[in-house]
C-alpha cells in the first residue's frame, strides 16, 4: 500500500530532466517521492 502513488519508471523518465540538479539551501529529499505525494493530494481531493 505504501507504493500506491509512486510514479512508474516511464512517467518518472519524462519528468526527471526538468528537476533541478543543484540549488542552494538544504539537502534535497527524494524528488520522486515528493512529486508522487503532490499527485496523490491532487487526485484524492485533499484540502
Amino acid at each position: 500500500m505504501a507504493d500506491l502513488f509512486w510514479l512508474s519508471d516511464e512517467q518518472w523518465a519524462v519528468i526527471e530532466p526538468f528537476m533541478a540538479k543543484s540549488q542552494p539551501g538544504p539537502e534535497r529529499r527524494d524528488d520522486r517521492q515528493i512529486i508522487s505525494g503532490i499527485v496523490h493530494v491532487l487526485t484524492s481531493g485533499c484540502r
